[in-house]
């Protein structure tokens, strides 16, 4: 593995997630296609898109910036899951399934980012 991010559970874990969304908005109505669908989508894929730009030698501070992104990201994906679920396009049992992958997302990037903020050293 060449790159630091590959090394990471939570960029592996996040990548985990895309793919079932992915799997998931392929369930979804035609209509949804450009709106739901689409933005689902994006927030999942910028979960560990944004763990690895932030990997990449950059400062304790930077990468802690990155990964609060794919913290953001992570949550859009749990409030478009209430979303599809409310619209009947997610059920309940599916529903708390991906909660859950987001929920393990959200805790390994708090503990990542914790983990950064305690190796900050001060002068």
């Amino acid at each position: 593995m060449a790159f630091k991010f590959e090394k990471l559970k939570v960029w592996q874990k996040a990548l985990d997630l895309t793919d079932e969304i992915d799997k998931l908005t392929k369930t979804f109505p035609k209509e949804e296609l450009f709106i739901l669908t689409s933005q689902i989508k994006r927030a999942a894929d910028s979960i560990p898109l944004n763990i690895a730009e932030g990997s990449t030698g950059q400062s304790n501070a930077e990468f802690t910036r990155f990964l609060r992104y794919a913290l953001r990201s992570d949550i859009e994906v749990v409030s478009c899951l209430y979303i599809g679920k409310r619209r009947k396009y997610i059920t309940e049992k599916h529903f708390l399934e991906l909660y859950k992958s987001c929920e393990e997302v959200l805790l390994m990037i708090n503990g990542l980012i914790k983990s950064l903020n305690n190796n900050v050293r001060t002068p």
